[in-house]
């Protein structure tokens, strides 16, 4: 791959805080990447029709609500149904999850789960290590 990251940063559920995907969002874009956020109370099936529209690199999802052992493998699953799968996209989760709970969607597909005070820097420098197909020459 080529070009510019596209990250699609997506808030699932019914969770209403959306300021750390906010401050996130504006890092990875900052920090040169395309950024598409799609807004709060967004469904699984309404992510992976975005993901699969934007044509996205990464797909990054927060979730404060404690909904994410619920609707991080249903975003999963409805990615999947469209193409979209870990072997090409990096799938990212954020938010208030206990480690035991991200030990459980890294397992399930999720490449990595930031939780409160990571930094934004090492976000960012994570989607570039971490991109599948990016060319590091």
């Amino acid at each position: 791959m080529t070009g510019q990251i596209r990250v699609l940063v997506a808030k699932p559920g019914l969770d209403g805080h959306d300021r750390g995907a906010k401050i996130v969002a504006r890092a990875l874009r900052d920090s040169g990447m395309e950024v598409i956020y799609t807004g709060i109370r967004q469904t699984p099936d309404m992510i992976a029709e975005a993901a699969l529209q934007e044509d996205v690199h990464v797909v990054a999802l927060s979730v404060l609500s404690g909904a994410h052992l619920e609707l991080f493998p249903r975003i999963l699953d409805a990615c999947r149904q469209r193409g979209i799968t870990p072997e090409n996209t990096l799938f990212l989760g954020g938010g208030i999850i206990p480690d035991e709970d991200a030990e459980v969607l890294q397992n399930a597909g999720f490449s990595a789960v930031f939780g409160p005070g990571a930094h934004t820097g090492d976000i960012a420098e994570y989607v570039r290590a971490h991109v599948p197909g990016l060319d590091r020459s």
